[in-house]
């Protein structure tokens, strides 16, 4: 299946000069969100998982799936304030400031192995501060994987530079 052609690109968004690449019409098209959910499944088959993580909000629809499918728990990671129990964050940098990234703290325990899942890869700032979030509390992150990369940001080979191997479903270069 050619999934870039299920995926919308909308130019000037959120400011100019940016595509942004929607992936709404991909799970509104029920055998292309099929097709990812088993291709980024199939990236953590083979090892160990006990837990799948998802960024907000598209991590969280994608990552459920992959965990369903891997029979693992699934870790909301969420933005500073969304989350109503006791929970750890770790900061990191925006193009345009910082925010911080949270989950609750009784989500995994030191030693569980963590496969993060999310729609996308840019700049790769969210994935390396959840990466960061894990590795504070002694989680291993066994992987990572995203529909979409934008190679030309460099976010996956953030995340290889920290020994994450990284697989994805998509490319577009110079985005």
């Amino acid at each position: 299946m050619n999934l870039s052609e299920t995926i919308r690109a909308i130019p000037d968004y959120p400011k100019p000069g940016i595509i942004f690449r929607d992936i709404t019409t991909l799970l509104g098209n029920a055998a292309a969100l099929r097709y990812s959910v088993d291709a980024l499944t199939e990236a953590a088959k083979g090892q160990r998982v006990d837990k799948v993580a998802g960024t907000e909000a598209r991590g969280f629809i994608l990552g459920g799936a992959v965990a369903h499918q891997l029979g693992a728990g699934f870790i909301p990671l969420r933005k500073k304030g969304k989350l109503p129990h006791l929970k750890i964050g770790v900061d990191y940098d925006l193009e345009y400031g910082t925010d911080t990234l949270e989950m609750h703290i009784d989500a995994c325990a030191e030693g569980d192995r963590v496969f993060l899942i999310d729609d996308l890869i840019a700049t790769g700032g969210t994935a390396v501060a959840a990466v960061q979030l894990f590795r504070q509390i002694g989680v291993v992150v066994a992987g990572a994987a995203f529909v979409i990369d934008l190679p030309d940001l460099g976010g996956a080979d953030r995340l290889r530079a920290m020994d994450v191997p990284v697989t994805s479903l998509v490319s577009f270069d110079g985005d």
